[in-house]
């Protein structure tokens, strides 16, 4: 019980502690503007190795290596784009954490919401057509044919009365 207790409060601490970066000291550059986009561009951008991380938040070395590649391509110039573009060009479009919505990555954005629509309308067409075979079935149950009355008109004459003794 001590064990599940100290668990649970690890892991309370855990995540209630803030997010810890990886980004180094030594990484940091000496212009704030300059540092600030290469943090905002280092969320964006996929750790090869971690793959659900971002390269701003992996310890990775690899990760490092990007994270230094982007201040070096900031330092030299280049604008946000063209860094993404180029860590695209070398890497491939894997290494954006949100992909670019292109012709070749349109069933990636779409068949999300296309699943959840084709799932609502499943659901919609299910209740549907239960419904229709609910109300036949009450509907058949409540009319008798012609036989089934003449044998329940048979059966009630047929059953002695509680009023007269047999």
């Amino acid at each position: 019980m001590k064990q599940i207790l100290g668990c649970v409060v690890a892991l309370a601490v855990i995540a209630g502690s803030p997010a810890a970066y990886a980004v180094q000291p030594d990484e940091i550059m000496s212009d704030p503007a300059k540092e600030s986009r290469a943090r905002d561009l280092s969320r964006e951008l996929r750790c090869m190795v971690c793959q659900n991380q971002s390269i701003d938040d992996s310890d990775a070395p690899l990760a490092r290596d990007l994270r230094l590649l982007v201040r070096e391509r900031i330092a030299a110039g280049d604008s946000d784009a063209q860094v993404l573009d180029f860590l695209v060009a070398r890497y491939g479009e894997f290494v954006l954490l949100k992909p670019r919505l292109e012709p070749h990555t349109y069933l990636l954005w779409l068949l999300p919401p296309l699943v959840l629509a084709g799932g609502g309308f499943a659901l919609w067409m299910h209740n549907r057509r239960r419904t229709r075979s609910a109300s036949a079935e009450d509907q058949s149950l409540r009319q008798l044919t012609p036989e089934e009355e003449a044998r329940l008109e048979q059966l009630i004459a047929s059953e002695p009365s509680p009023e007269r003794p047999a």
